[in-house]
Formats: structure tokens, sequence, C-alpha cells
């Protein structure tokens, strides 16, 4: 494809001859600079200010992100610890409130901050999703009530908010860094993508446990409020850190070309984007009721195998080995994505559920009994779902859609996932209550089954395209269904049908994905 294809900052031009898929394209007139006014400033300038600014959105994107993971991760010890600290008040019904709070906020936290990133901008969603997370973690490190229960209620309340922020990031910062990966290296947008969104997401659960347990070896592992309230503290640190640049940050030139700010049509949406839409809904709600109720309650299945003393230390060195072992999956994806497929590639990681999750089930007593072996085998599943399923569904949900509506499908599949990981979170104690422990690895095992055949059916089989054709696609389809509105920024702004081919309009432009 020659350069002018692949900007997003151009539109359709209008030849005397035109088909479906043969097109040319021709530049918008653009206002981020005029000519005749020595005062302002030279389009030069404006498109350095754009790369530098796209490259801080791909970093802090990472940065913060690693905050998400942090976040995430972080109950799966403090679940541990309250469960010392509190043996008879901290029940299986607050400790599962506590845990589920961070996923509600989250749900709704990404399909408000969807719409909001669509609407309103990238820049405005993350500078308030960053906001949120360092409100909610203030509130939970200061966590207190008249009663055990009345904190257990006040932390829930602060998870929530966390969850909010942190479920916000998902389609705010996945949609900001994708645009800017586009902008600035095509062709090596997945990889990147990957590596600063689901490395920080998986690498924030053995962060988490390195630093529990450098705070544990500094306060005392007898001084437990004192562990988990330094721990809550530590994350506020990271989405400061990021939060300047952010607010100076910029909307990518896809968002100002491609933006809808008004009367999106979201019948039209459904209609063109449905499959799609089924695919990474469905995929994403499989893959993390699978991986988030394995991930909080991690602690607690490694606590209930390992035989010492020392229960809190040697679950939390356990633990950290497992976050190990999960990441080389993120890597091994991120290798694939461009190689063998989006596709394919979460088709293979979805089958590594059905292996490793029938491995452990069928085995689950003979392999518990020896824990390197049975955390090693763990770690394969988990490192499995990262290589599949956790590293393409962000790339696929930011891939598949156009810009206009990018933010509102990713946040309603990552969404969808979020309620996918609540309905885990409560049924996991049922589940290991009524079927027994093994049961858990072997629904593992049937979700990776489910999830290879959602996959298969309703993926597409994307392979690293520019952005900027699902772009044009989805502004065919609008107009040839007489959709008028207008696209677009200020200094990128036109109206849809603008240099839309008549010949296109009148054939009925293109088919529903």
């Amino acid at each position: 494809m020659d350069e002018k294809s692949s900007n997003p900052s151009y539109s359709v031009g209008q030849d005397e001859k035109h088909s479906k898929e043969d097109f040319t394209i021709k530049p918008l007139e653009s206002s981020i600079a005029d000519p005749s006014d020595p005062s302002a400033p030279s389009k030069e300038v404006s498109s350095r200010r754009q790369r530098i600014s796209d490259l801080f959105t791909i970093l802090c994107a990472g940065f913060a992100l690693i905050s998400d993971g942090y976040q995430n991760n972080l109950m799966t010890m403090t679940n541990v610890l309250l469960k010392k600290e509190y043996p008879t008040q901290y029940t299986t019904a607050y400790s599962t409130a506590v845990s589920n709070a961070l996923l509600v906020g989250e749900i709704i936290g990404q399909i408000t901050i969807g719409l909001t990133c669509d609407y309103l901008g990238r820049k405005v969603a993350i500078v308030l999703t960053t906001a949120m997370i360092v409100l909610g973690g203030i509130l939970a490190t200061a966590a207190k009530g008249t009663t055990v229960q009345g904190m257990f209620w006040m932390l829930t309340i602060a998870r929530g908010v966390v969850g909010f922020g942190t479920g916000g990031e998902y389609p705010a910062s996945s949609t900001s860094a994708s645009e800017a990966a586009n902008e600035r290296t095509l062709k090596q947008r997945g990889p990147i993508f990957i590596m600063v969104t689901n490395f920080p997401l998986s690498f924030g659960g053995p962060f988490a446990v390195i630093i529990f347990l450098i705070v544990g070896s500094a306060a005392g592992w007898t001084h437990y409020s004192t562990i988990w309230r330094v721990c809550f503290g530590i994350g506020v640190i990271w989405p400061l850190s990021v939060f300047y640049f952010r607010i100076k940050m910029l909307n990518s030139k896809l968002y100002r070309r491609g933006a809808i700010k008004r009367h999106v049509p979201y019948a039209l949406v459904l209609r063109y984007y449905w499959k799609r839409l089924v695919g990474t809904c469905g995929a994403w709600f499989l893959y993390d009721f699978v991986t988030f109720p394995n991930g909080v309650f991690s602690g607690v299945i490694i606590a209930s195998v390992v035989n010492s003393k020392d229960t809190i230390r040697s679950t939390a060195e356990w633990q950290l080995l497992l976050g190990a072992l999960s990441l080389p999956g993120v890597f091994l994806g991120a290798w694939l994505c461009n190689r063998i497929g989006r596709k394919q590639t979460m088709m293979l990681g979805f089958s590594g559920y059905l292996v490793f999750g029938l491995i452990i089930g069928c085995a689950y007593d003979q392999i518990t009994k020896i824990v390197p072996l049975f955390v090693v085998f763990y770690g394969l599943m988990q490192s499995s779902g990262n290589l599949g399923p956790g590293d393409m569904l962000g790339l696929l949900s930011s891939e598949s859609y156009a810009t206009a509506v990018r933010g509102t499908c990713y946040g309603i599949s990552a969404a969808l996932g979020k309620t996918g990981a609540a309905v885990g979170t409560e049924a996991f104690t049922p589940i290991q209550t009524n079927l027994g422990k093994r049961w858990t690895f072997i629904i593992a095992a049937i979700c990776g089954v489910a999830g290879i055949l959602v996959t298969w059916i309703f993926v597409p089989n994307l392979q690293g395209e520019d952005l900027a054709e699902e772009d044009e696609k989805f502004r065919l389809y609008l107009v040839s269904k007489g959709w008028d509105g207008e696209m677009g920024e200020e200094d990128l702004a036109a109206l849809a049908d603008e240099g839309i081919p008549p010949a296109i309009v009148e054939s009925g432009g293109i088919k529903e994905s």
C-alpha cells in the first residue's frame, strides 16, 4: 500500500470510475497551521509535537498499566493476610465482596470511559481514569470503620473506585496506544501494543508479590495491617508518576480525523460489527472467567497445598514463581502475532487451557503433593492464557473497530470479560465446595474448548492492517446507509460523505463485517 493510503489524515478522492476496492485518497485541508499567519505554528512543528506525544502516549500506557496489573493482583496476598488477621470476621462473603468490588468498578469504568474516550477524546478519558485510581488507592490505604465489618465495607467501596479507574484504563490507554503505535511504527504495532498493555498487566502480578515480600520483610510478618496498607499506598505512586505526561498528551491523528462526537449511529454500528462484538466479548468472557479467579485465589490455592510453618511468606514465594512462569507466554504471543496471525495465536493459547487444565484437574490429588510440580503446571496454564487471549484480546479489540467507536466497542468487550471474571469469582468457592478443587481446573479446560470455537467462528483474521483502512471502510458503510454526520475534530473535521465517490454510495457501499 502506498504512503497516502496508510495516512489517517486522507479522505477518499473522487475519480471518474470507482469500485468498492479501488479508490484513491487525497489529503484533507487542515487548520493546524495557517501559512499566512506568522504567529501560527508550522505544520512541521505540529507534526514533531504529534510524534513526541505519540511516543509518550505509548510509554505512559505501559507504565500506567503496570499500576493496573498491580491493583488487579493486590488482593491475591491481601486475602491471605486479612484471613490471618481476622480469622473469624473475614468470612468468604467479605473476601468475595472485596475482591468483586474491583470487578464491578471495572465493568462500570470500562463502559463509561469507553464512551467517554470516543465522545470527549482519549486525553480526557485517560486523565479521569488516573485520578480515580489515585483517589481509590488513598481511600483503601486509609480504610477504617467503627467495627471490623465497617472497615471491610469501606475497603470494598475504595476498591470499587480503584476498579472504575483501572477498568477505564483498558479502553482509554489501549486505544490511544494502538493509534499512536499505528502512526509511529505500523509494521510492529501488534508486538509494541502487547508490550505496553498485556505485559505490564501480567507483570503487575509478580510485581505486587515482590512489593509484598519487601514490605513484609521490613515490617515483620506479624504486622498484618501495616503490610497490606503500605502495599495499597504504594499503588498510588505509579499513576501519579505519569499524570503530568498524560495532561500534556495529544489525541491521535486517527481520532482527530475519525471521531464521531454527535449523533453516533449505534444501530448501524451494531449491524456492521455484531459478529466481531460476539467474538471479542465472548472470548474475553471465557478468558476472564478462568483467569481472574485463578489469579485472585491463587494465593489461597497455593496456601492450601504448602506445608510450612511460615505459611504467608512461603505462599508469597511460590506465588512469585507462579507469576514469573506466566510471563514467557506474553513474549511468545507478541512474537507470534505477526507470524501466524492474531486469530491463530489466540486459538493456540486457548488450547493451552485445555491441555494443562486437564493435566492438573485429572491428577490433582497426586500433583498437589509435589508443590514445585503443581506450581509449574499452574504457571504453564496461566502462561498459555497470556500467549493467546491475554495478548490477543486487547490487540484484536483495538484493531477490529473503526476509530469512531473503538473505545466503545473495546470497553464493551472488556466489560463482558470482567463480567466473566465476576461470575468466575462468585462461582469459585461453590465449585470447590460442591464439586471439589480439581474441578476449577477441569472447567478451565472446558472454557478453553469454548474459547477456540468462539475465536474460530466470530473473530476476524487480522494481520496488522493500517487502522486507517478500517476507518475508511466504516465511513463508506455509514454513507451508503444514508448517514450524513460530521467526523473528526476541529483541525481534521469533515462531513462523512466528503469525497465519497457517488458510484460507491449508489452501489450500497460495503457489506457488514
